[in-house]
């Protein structure tokens, strides 16, 4: 129980109801419960790819300027990029089976500096998931409501990120399960407009082929051979829309059942076969019926008037309201891959020290609290700003998911050539790759070329700047590591040099150093063995000296992202843990002194200090606690964010129950 919830009972409660009880993290089926098999995979990290579709081909026909069967051209060239992107992410699964997607890969296989870049563009994409997903899905919604009631679609799609920031909260499996009944229903409704779009024009098959050739020709005689071709590939790469979300499974490789790997290509070949069927199918449907754009409905809005106009009233408008809500609540559905995938990023940027590393934490629903809400929030600023204009965010969205593509393929690329002749059938591997290298990197710069001045820049100036902020982080990080680096070796030369001042050192038994009931206990709060708790240890005893002859230490190991991927880690992580506090006794005990270590894991450090006190108080008399506090010589605006102050919340929680506490500054030039 968390301070906040034990002084106010009824905000526990609250948390309980709205985000759910504490998970068991001691727990060993705790993976395999929370894991998602391929199916829920499919609606969590595909349901961003699947509801692409709805804006994908609609921004890609548009485009066409007029020349509607070049559709079927475009969908063609869709879903052949669709099956390359989806391959050779299936490779990136193999090779790092542990997930970080365009992140890791761009860090391993390039440099760690090439794997931010990837890292800062995906998360900025991840807002844009959330961002658009939820605004289309308005769109979408409010494409049947009179015109009057749109002034209320950019509240409700606020209210949708809300929402979603909520449930998320409470954990990845209860989200996606959730949702599904909205996922079945869109994709029933819409295979089976699609099915029946086409199949009523099938009737008359010679007509539709003739028609089609004839506006081939026709398009060909305006714009000749080159102008048709330009017309063709600046609509395939406007409507790149449509790839985004394939990534989203590499990224996600945790959440997923055992064998993780089986579980991710099962889910990338339900992905990549929806979404090319969807695609292709609304780009045939768009062509045979010559939609035309219209400036209060979205183009499938149009598409389902036009199919179902000769259908009863009632029918007809009952079809369609379901398919719209469905593919409205779908699109809410699509902002998922951004709330999971988005922090996981964050979390892999943190424990590299690209970030600040509370983006690492979880919370005690095993939930990457603070990236949740850090997307949430940053999808309802760009969504006021933009006045969830999808026109807008599309631009924004296209570039940044195909810089992390490209840099992606690229690097899958070096790692064939690097090891060709060592792998089997390294060739076609690196052709799979070098293909989709040559693809995503022409739609890169095609979008960025084309879409540069009508709001394409913003994307690129936001991610540079989010880049600059991340080297500067981590250069702060190292030079604190460098500098914590010293403080630990000065601790242990200081060790080094007591025990060369104590005699018989080597005699001191641990089994014969017993706790001595007429002396103080010093208890020494420690965050692993280093600087920090050695320099606590040593200060007791020279400012202290001969007053404290018991010691405990008391080791709190705090779960993050990277531990928490499966028991085998999280057994790891216990023996490390447990490791640390038995030397911190056996240095104690070379020093002549009682020395006991108490240890356990957890998500919140302060709650959990304060279980294992609230147990100790009544053993032990008048007991004073220590720990050290890292102070930098300059104080620095994000010195809250990139460094936590664990040891004051636990004295302002200790000194709410008049539990004395000692805090040692450890100054950092």
């Amino acid at each position: 129980m968390t301070e906040a919830e034990e002084s106010y009972p009824l905000l526990g409660k609250f948390k309980n109801i709205f985000i759910g009880r504490a998970k068991a993290i001691q727990d060993k089926s705790i993976f395999h419960k929370l894991s998602l098999v391929a199916f829920f995979a499919w609606i969590g990290l595909g349901a961003d790819g699947i509801t692409s579709s709805c804006y994908g081909p609609e921004e890609a026909f548009r485009n066409l300027q007029g020349h509607s069967m070049l559709a079927i051209f475009v969908g063609l060239g869709t879903v052949f990029t669709i099956f390359i992107i989806s391959t050779s992410y299936g490779q990136i699964i193999k090779l790092f089976p542990h997930g970080g997607g365009g992140y890791l890969v761009g860090s391993k296989l390039l440099s760690p500096t090439v794997g931010m870049i990837s890292g800062c563009a995906l998360i900025i994409d991840y807002v844009l998931t959330i961002t658009i997903s939820v605004s289309s899905g308005s769109d979408a919604l409010f494409s049947f409501f009179p015109e009057s009631m749109q002034v209320y679609k950019l509240g409700v799609a606020i209210g949708g990120v809300c929402l979603l920031i909520l449930l998320n909260l409470r954990g990845v499996k209860e989200s996606v399960v959730s949702l599904t009944p909205i996922f079945v229903v869109f994709m029933a409704s819409h295979i089976f407009i699609i099915i029946y779009a086409i199949a009523i024009k099938a009737g008359d098959f010679q007509a539709v082929s003739i028609e089609t050739s004839n506006q081939v020709h026709s398009s060909i005689s305006q714009l000749g051979i080159w102008g048709t071709l330009f017309i063709i590939l600046k609509a395939y790469s406007m409507g790149a829309g449509t790839f985004t979300g394939i990534e989203a499974v590499s990224n996600g490789m945790p959440i997923l059942r055992e064998p993780k790997v089986k579980t991710a290509n099962k889910t990338m070949v339900l992905m990549a076969v929806s979404l090319s069927f969807l695609v292709m199918g609304l780009m045939v449907a768009y062509a045979l019926y010559n939609v035309q754009i219209s400036p209060t409905k979205t183009l499938n809005a149009v598409l389902f008037d036009n199919v179902t106009a000769h259908w009863a009233p009632f029918w007809s408008r009952s079809f369609i309201l379901t398919t719209l809500v469905s593919e409205a609540a779908l699109l809410f559905v699509a902002a998922q891959t951004g709330f999971i995938d988005g922090p996981r990023i964050m979390a892999n940027m943190a424990i590299d020290k690209w970030f600040p590393k509370k983006f690492a934490s979880l919370s005690d629903r095993l939930v990457t609290m603070n990236g949740v809400l850090l997307m949430g929030i940053s999808a309802i600023l760009l969504m006021a700003l933009s006045r969830g204009s999808v026109a807008l965010l599309v631009v924004l969205y296209s570039i940044n998911v195909f810089i992390t593509f490209s840099i992606s393929q690229l690097g899958m690329v070096r790692h064939w050539w690097i090891e060709r002749g060592k792998l089997p059938h390294w060739r076609k591997k690196m052709s799979i790759n070098g293909i989709g290298f040559i693809l995503t990197t022409f739609i890169l710069i095609s979008v960025t070329i084309i879409k540069f001045g009508e709001g394409g820049w913003i994307t690129l100036v936001i991610t540079g700047l989010f880049i600059l902020v991340a080297i500067n982080i981590k250069k702060h990080y190292f030079k604190t590591t460098v500098r914590l680096s010293k403080v630990r070796q000065s601790a242990l030369a200081e060790v080094h040099e007591a025990f060369s001042h104590i005699p018989n050192i080597d005699h001191h038994d641990p089994a014969s150093v017993k706790f001595n009931p007429d002396a103080k206990t010093a208890i020494i709060l420690v965050s692993g063995f280093g600087g920090t708790g050695l320099y606590t240890f040593l200060r007791i005893n020279e400012n202290f000296k001969g007053i404290y002859q018991n010691f405990i230490f008391i080791r709190i190991g705090v779960i993050n992202s990277k531990i928490y991927r499966g028991s085998e880690e999280l057994e790891h992580f216990k023996h490390s843990v447990k490791q640390d506090g038995a030397k911190y006794v056996k240095i104690a005990n070379q020093f002549g002194f009682y020395g006991k270590s108490i240890w356990t894991i957890g998500t919140d450090p302060v709650s959990e200090v304060y279980s294992i006190v609230k147990r100790m108080m009544p053993l032990l008399p008048n007991p004073t606690f220590f720990g050290g506090q890292l102070v930098f010589s300059k104080t620095f605006f994000m010195s809250q964010i990139l460094h936590n102050h664990t040891i004051f919340s636990i004295q302002k929680r200790f000194f709410k129950f008049g539990i004395p506490i000692v805090i040692f500054p450890i100054k950092i030039e």
